[in-house]
């Protein structure tokens, strides 16, 4: 299994989550190629300058290849991509469009035989877990969607004190980890590690995670 790294969030532009990149970076070897899915947003327009950064960004960190995945690329091309490297990037967006455009071309099947680094920032992060908590405004509208799957446990990023009360509720039928934007949580084989500040909702309390 890949070694798991749940972003909460990060604003790109000023690379303030750099310290969690470098950490996943260095997981995945010296110089490592890595494969990114840009597949969060409802529209493909527009994302040059995006990819663009992402690219300069991730060659900074010392990426020897960059490739992003296209969603015209058939399923063969996105295996060979996928087969030749050593870490896979989930971008941040819509993640309802994330997961279907994975599962419609079969992705989700790779990312559960990937065995290297795989990095989910915000969408891409609910995308991997069993379950996504997203949540809007300040008295917030509540949604949980099905991820992945591929691990056991929920998650709810760009995590806010504000959005507590929905969280214990929620927490009362299901155990979700809250990772505020700069933060992450580390899995692998069962083993947790965080960076940052992750938090624990279970049973209706709230407990910081250390």
């Amino acid at each position: 299994m890949a070694k798991l790294y749940f972003l909460g969030g990060e604003r790109v532009r000023k690379q303030d989550s750099r310290e969690i990149n470098e950490a996943a970076f260095r997981e995945a070897g010296d110089e490592p190629r890595v494969v990114v899915f840009p597949w969060a947003r409802a529209s493909f327009d527009n994302t040059f300058k995006r990819r663009e950064r992402l690219f300069h960004y991730f060659k900074n960190l010392g990426a020897c290849r960059v490739d992003f995945v296209d969603y015209g690329d058939s399923f063969k091309d996105i295996c060979e991509k996928v087969e030749c490297s050593d870490l896979i990037y989930l971008t941040g967006g819509l993640t309802t469009v994330l997961l279907e455009r994975l599962k419609r071309k079969s992705v989700d099947r790779l990312l559960r035989k990937y065995d290297k680094v795989i990095v989910g920032r915000s969408a891409g992060a609910l995308a991997l877990s069993k379950k996504g908590v997203i949540t809007k405004g300040r008295q917030p509208a509540v949604k949980m969607i099905e991820g992945l799957g591929l691990v056991d446990f929920s998650v709810k990023v760009h995590y806010k004190p504000s959005k507590d009360a929905v969280l214990k509720r929620l927490s009362k039928e299901e155990k979700i980890y809250a990772i505020p934007e700069r933060s992450a949580l580390v899995y692998e084989d069962g083993r947790f590690s965080f960076m940052g500040d992750v938090y624990v909702f279970q049973d209706g309390e709230k407990t910081r995670v250390d």
